[in-house]
């Protein structure tokens, strides 16, 4: 029976040692991650608009509701910036998505659209993608197809892409670059719901 209570004791301790432990190096982890994070999603940000000089929340923003505005069931938007210039005019949105089909998990990825309707590309800040076929979602090679095109729908090809709304699929990742592109499809479909269908003028 002391034995039991003994053990009992130790496992006691060590839990309460653990939990500390862990407490600390959460604590000592949780700004330069936060940092980090930041850091990572303003150069996202600046990749889809160079221009700017600065980034302001979209007054109002709620993603549950701009989800829904977006109509794409595996798409979430989860936020939405203005791209300002130096002199503080309004450049265009940068928008948030994150798609749920992608073939090795979720796909986060900001995209920018300007204020007269011209897809400035996309930058991934999150991806889990098999290497050499769904990663190639992050290469030139195929981001560079969403570059300075009209917002609109867009729809893949498995075969050469043979106007801007049609992109080329990446061989033997159809499955991510189906998640992307319809990703992006949500986030011109919100973009579209806060400017009254700019991209379709």
């Amino acid at each position: 029976m002391n034995k039991l209570v003994k053990d009992a004791l130790v496992l006691t301790a060590i839990t309460l040692i653990s939990g500390v432990c862990l407490g600390t190096v959460y604590e000592i982890t949780k700004n330069p991650i936060a940092k980090a994070q930041e850091a990572a999603t303003q150069a996202a940000y600046k990749e889809v608009f160079e221009d700017a000089a600065a980034f302001e929340d979209y007054e109002g923003f709620d993603a549950a509701e701009a989800t829904k505005a977006a109509g794409y069931d595996d798409d979430e938007i989860v936020n939405c910036v203005v791209a300002k210039s130096g002199s503080g005019e309004d450049l265009g949105y940068v928008i948030t998505v994150t798609s749920h089909a992608g073939y090795g998990g979720d796909i986060t990825f900001s995209m920018g659209v300007t204020m007269d309707g011209v897809l400035n590309g996309y930058s991934i800040t999150d991806i889990s993608e098999t290497a050499g076929l769904g990663m190639k979602a992050t290469e030139d090679g195929f981001m560079s197809q969403f570059q300075g095109i009209p917002a609109q729908s867009l729809t893949v090809e498995k075969g050469a892409a043979e106007d801007p709304s049609q992109i080329e699929a990446i061989s033997g990742a159809t499955i991510t670059s189906r998640a992307v592109t319809n990703g992006v499809n949500a986030g011109l479909a919100y973009f579209d719901s806060i400017t009254g269908g700019a991209a379709n003028e």
